[in-house]
């Protein structure tokens, strides 16, 4: 359903409908919209445009003698038709980056995340970056005794890794080694460089130079055989879950879902490969244990190849607009900060 497809007054019915109860959480009659919102009706006329509200399935009456609520199609239609976001003001997003700023990508995603939970008092997630889309800064094979070697890999962002690989190299040839690999390799992400290793090694006029061969066997080791971690998820506010007037067995199955790293990377998925700020209300989000929540999501890194992803998981009752506000400024400024830290 489009906006058009309701008149003025019933959109403007329905907005008050929605703004009082995600402000006050009890059902909404026609005599508190006719207080608080200066729409020129009769209650009669808006109890009238209520029920047709609720026979479009927009909003809903729990009780014969209560006001009406919001169904999830209401709040849907609300968020997608009639609700404006206020942006946040220069100076709030000032305090954001200073919160948000450090010296490693790491701990920017790790203070983006304590800080969405404070800002919006729900639960926030992040997927730090995936490390196939990392870019190789360098790669160093360092000798151990007993025929091992340790592959420190320095990605572009300043990130290192140490890889432990079974294999037996001549010392004298690492050198031209690692200038080979990193003329070959560097700048590429980890995706492209696996890609690359098969399709040199796959090269005939490599098999007769025995350095690139040992080459591109070590390359092989580290970057095929040996698949990278999955991404990391940090979680922040569980607490405020418990806060958020769900049922006690509800609250524990949202708790569990949380734990589940291997699930909130498939929700947030969705959200990498989707443009702007998502939002995934009860059912939406397929997975029972957020049957009445709302997630709010949006992708972070390069519009073109974004590495991550972060969002706030809260009830369906929340403010809207300030937690978007607050998830589309956070996004950017962990882009932002994560840019300019692989730059530096």
């Amino acid at each position: 359903m489009s906006g058009s497809d309701l008149s003025r007054r019933s959109q403007k019915i329905l907005h008050a409908v929605v703004t009082e109860y995600l402000h006050g959480g009890d059902p909404v009659g026609s005599r508190t919209i006719t207080r608080r919102h200066a729409l020129g009706l009769s209650p009669a006329t808006v109890r009238n445009v209520m029920a047709d509200l609720e026979e479009m399935g927009l909003l809903e009456q729990r009780h014969s003698s209560a006001g009406r609520v919001p169904t999830a199609s209401g709040l849907r239609f609300f968020i997608d038709s009639l609700l404006k976001v206020r942006g946040l003001t220069a100076r709030e997003k000032e305090e954001i980056r200073d919160r948000v700023a450090a010296p490693t990508p790491d701990e920017v995603v790790q203070r983006a995340s304590r800080l969405l939970s404070d800002l919006t008092q729900h639960a926030a997630v992040i997927i730090a970056p995936d490390p196939d889309s990392q870019r190789l800064g360098q790669i160093e094979f360092v000798p151990l005794r007993d025929g091992k070697l340790i592959a420190v890999l320095v990605t572009t962002d300043g990130q290192i890794e140490n890889r432990l690989i079974l294999d037996e190299v001549d010392p004298r040839s690492l050198d031209r080694i690692h200038n080979y690999l990193n003329d070959l390799l560097k700048g590429m992400t980890l995706d492209e460089i696996r890609e690359r290793v098969i399709r040199e090694l796959g090269e005939d006029k490599n098999k007769y130079d025995q350095a690139v061969a040992e080459a591109l066997r070590l390359g092989h080791a580290v970057f095929v055989e040996r698949r990278e971690r999955a991404a990391d998820v940090l979680v922040s506010g569980q607490a405020n879950l418990l806060d958020d007037a769900l049922a006690q067995d509800r609250a524990r199955d949202l708790l569990r879902t949380l734990e589940d790293k291997e699930t909130l990377v498939r929700l947030l998925d969705r959200t990498r490969t989707a443009d702007g700020i998502q939002v995934f209300l009860g059912a939406e989000t397929a997975l029972s244990a957020l049957a009445g929540s709302s997630v709010i999501a949006m992708s972070y890194g390069p519009e073109e190849a974004p590495i991550g992803a972060i969002a706030v998981i809260g009830p369906m009752r929340m403010n809207y607009g300030k937690v978007m506000s607050v998830v589309d400024v956070t996004a950017d400024t962990v882009s932002q900060l994560l840019a300019e830290l692989g730059s530096s």
